[in-house]
């Protein structure tokens, strides 16, 4: 099913303020959020989709792309650039804050109550994927083989050698967080901190996992398919959620991030959605007029030159290009033609050219009514 328009998730114009965005979301965050609607899967979906949208409007980069190529720039893995495949976990550690005190804090679901203590995320993971002209105009799928962080088997990510190994920390009582209260001249004062005995894991490890030595996290290689929709471009960066590293004793997987390159093409240029190609042709078949197969990302196509093609012509073939990356409208093929001038004749050759130029039909005749002939000049000067 396709996505719903992000500002018409959260009821909001395109211009609205990062306030405006804000405040829409909490609304409907309050709305659908799953203490209010317990066992509601379509308020569950709603809550994702809303908390989707404000993980993206809510991102000066994100909202950009966004606006630029909608859904599709934000593909990832599963289509979307961004913001795709959140996890309630993922949404309580990320916007929390926003829904305040309304259900206890960070608010569980289906009865139980998060801890407010903040859950981790990984780190990010960057890299490059070269895509040749074919593979842009078609979209393709590319297995990346990555070395990252994963959560270590042998303890299920808690760094403890066993379940008697850890233990909630006495000084938080498991919260991650210490609050003191101290007198001033206007009254107490309360104060939260990161607990300093856990360094606000809420845990305490008195036997390290000897697999992991206590980090949770081991590193390995991974093979990660991603789905590359087609249109994209030099630049453009895909996040494939949660593929990146896991943090230390548990949390929330961080995301792998792809940058798109482009591998030059023998015989093709690309400029924005259109491809151009430089056709060199003899004289003869400029005067006369010919038939030749120029190239495109799909295959050779044949296209008629006209008698008395000037150099310089830009012939174009409709559609003929790249796709745009949102599904909507695809380039054109550019033919410059050229005409090739031979360096070194024959003496019978230079006869023949001789009696041309007597003939005076090869004298230049530029035509000033040709438009297109003085659009051609403005770009080169532009």
């Amino acid at each position: 099913m396709d996505k719903r328009d992000y500002y018409e998730v959260l009821g909001v114009s395109r211009n609205a303020t990062k306030d405006e965005i804000k405040k829409a979301y909490r609304k409907k965050a309050l709305e659908y959020h799953p203490d209010k609607n317990p066992g509601d899967k379509k308020a569950e979906e709603k809550f994702k989709e809303s908390a989707e949208a404000y993980e993206v409007l809510s991102n000066d980069e994100k909202r950009s792309r966004y606006d630029r190529f909608g859904h599709a720039g934000m593909s990832g893995a599963a289509g979307g650039f961004s913001g795709g495949g959140m996890t309630m976990e993922d949404i309580f550690s990320s916007f929390g804050d926003i829904f305040g005190d309304a259900f206890g804090g960070f608010g569980g679901f289906g009865g139980s109550r998060r801890s407010s203590r903040r859950v981790n995320k990984g780190t990010n993971l960057r890299v490059k994927v070269k895509l040749t002209l074919n593979e842009i105009a078609g979209g393709t799928e590319k297995k990346i083989k990555v070395t990252k962080y994963d959560t270590c088997t042998t303890c299920d990510g808690t760094g403890a050698a066993d379940s008697d190994s850890m233990s909630n920390c006495t000084t938080c009582r498991g919260s991650g967080h210490v609050t003191r209260v101290t007198n001033t001249m206007l009254g107490q004062m309360q104060t939260t901190s990161v607990c300093p005995s856990c360094g606000g894991e809420g845990k305490i490890i008195t036997k390290k996992c000897t697999a992991c030595y206590g980090e949770g996290v081991v590193q390995k290689e991974d093979v990660i398919k991603i789905n590359i929709p087609a249109g994209v471009a030099k630049g453009m960066q895909m996040t494939v959620s949660g593929k990146g590293n896991a943090p230390r004793r548990g949390g929330v997987n961080g995301d792998l991030l792809v940058v798109i390159d482009e591998e030059d093409h023998p015989e093709l240029i690309r400029e924005g959605n259109n491809l151009i190609y430089n056709l060199f042709i003899s004289i003869p078949d400029a005067v006369l007029g010919t038939h030749v197969e120029v190239p495109t990302v799909d295959n050779n196509v044949k296209i008629k030159i006209d008698p008395g093609t000037q150099p310089g012509k830009i012939l174009r073939l409709r559609g003929k290009g790249l796709p745009e990356v949102n599904g909507y409208g695809r380039g054109d093929l550019l033919v410059n033609v050229n005409v090739w001038m031979p360096k070194n004749l024959t003496r019978e050759e230079a006869k023949i050219i001789e009696k041309f130029r007597e003939s005076g039909s090869f004298t230049p005749r530029p035509d000033k009514n040709d438009k297109g002939f003085f659009d051609r000049m403005r770009g080169y000067f532009e």
